[in-house]
Order: C-alpha cells, then sequence, then structure tokens
C-alpha cells in the first residue's frame, strides 16, 4: 500500500501535494519529515527504483547531517514550483532555473541511433540523486501543454493541487470522498441551520 497520495494527474503534482492542508495556517503538516520518507515518495512515483533506495538509504545513515541538507533542498524546489505555478513568483522560478543549471551539469551527450542527445542516466548513486531527477521532472511539469487545466482544491485549508481531465472540467475537489464529502456535510448543515434560525 502506497504511503503518499498519487491523484494529482502528474508526479511533480504530487509532491507539490506532501503538505496536508497548505492552506491551513497551523493546521498545516509536512509529509516529508525526513531523507528516508522522501526515498519512498521518490520510489513510489518512479524517480528512483528500489534497488536505489537502498543504496541512498545506507548511504544516508552514514552522512546524516548531508541527508538532512538535502531534504530541505527537495522541499525548498517543492515550494519554489508551487510559488511559480500558482503565485507566478518570478524569485521561485528564477530559483528553479538555477538548480536545473546544476541538475543537467551531470548530464553527458551520447550518440544514438537518432543523433546524438543529452543522457540523463546518473552515472553514480549520491545523496542528491533524488534532487537532481526531481529538478528535472519539475522542468518537464512547467513545460507542459496542458497547464490551462491546473486546478486547486476547493476546500478552505487543503491545497491540494491537481490536473483538471473531467469531461467538462469541472473538478472540484482533490479527493471527494475526503474534502468533497467534508465540505458538502457541511453546507448541509449550514443549511439546515439556516433553516432553524429562520423558522
Amino acid at each position: 500500500m502506497a504511503k503518499f497520495s498519487h491523484i494529482s494527474g502528474d508526479r511533480m503534482l504530487d509532491l507539490i501535494n506532501t503538505v496536508e492542508w497548505r492552506l491551513g495556517g497551523p493546521q498545516r503538516e509536512e509529509d516529508l519529515t525526513s531523507y528516508s520518507l522522501m526515498l519512498t515518495w521518490c520510489q513510489e512515483s518512479g524517480v528512483i527504483d528500489a534497488s536505489e533506495q537502498k543504496l541512498l538509504l545506507a548511504l544516508a545513515e552514514k552522512n546524516p547531517h548531508s541527508a538532512a541538507n538535502e531534504l530541505d533542498k527537495v522541499i525548498t524546489l517543492r515550494e519554489n514550483t508551487y510559488e511559480a505555478l500558482f503565485h507566478g513568483d518570478a524569485a521561485a522560478a528564477a530559483a528553479l532555473t538555477a538548480a536545473y543549471r546544476k541538475a543537467i551539469a551531470a548530464a553527458t551527450l551520447v550518440r544514438g541511433e537518432n543523433g546524438t542527445s543529452w543522457s540523463w542516466e546518473d552515472q553514480t548513486t549520491a545523496l542528491d540523486l533524488p534532487r537532481h531527477r526531481i529538478t528535472r521532472g519539475l522542468i518537464e511539469l512547467l513545460k507542459r501543454d496542458d497547464l490551462d487545466r491546473l486546478d486547486q482544491c476547493e476546500d478552505a485549508t487543503c491545497g491540494w493541487v491537481y490536473l483538471d481531465t473531467s469531461p467538462r472540467r469541472n473538478r472540484r475537489w482533490c479527493v471527494t470522498r475526503d474534502c468533497g464529502d467534508r465540505n458538502r456535510s457541511r453546507a448541509y448543515y449550514a443549511r439546515q441551520q439556516a433553516r432553524k434560525q429562520a423558522t
């Protein structure tokens, strides 16, 4: 069973959703509370495979300070992406650009059947491997041609994001049986209270 939710329609939007109650002020909860949990999200999302996860966990145990620093950098990437997508924050976009430059520094030119192209295969397994792969994924997200379908849960405190692929483009909630049901119940209760006060 997956530890994290994968409901957004893009794995990098799922990364943005590794915050509970993003808009809830003091209710806000961080899901990526350790490097190992970040690796779990990466493995579930196909950013790394199980063997890489095992190697990185062992490396993190030997270098806990560096692992914590990498976690902070991934969270910063996540928040910069949210700010760039939903608030058009130029500084956040510039920070993503700088991170992308670092991520592609390890890329190599490889000649294949269709000519020469960049290879994104990482040559070594290091603590920053997930971050560089995530960075590349976030840039690919920003380049999607269907971001006009990008939306955010209508719950006042949830803040989860998703691509609305519904035929009528009328999706309102991140998860209907969660935020949808809760808000419908809340609205029903409010209507009932209003009727009582009117009588």
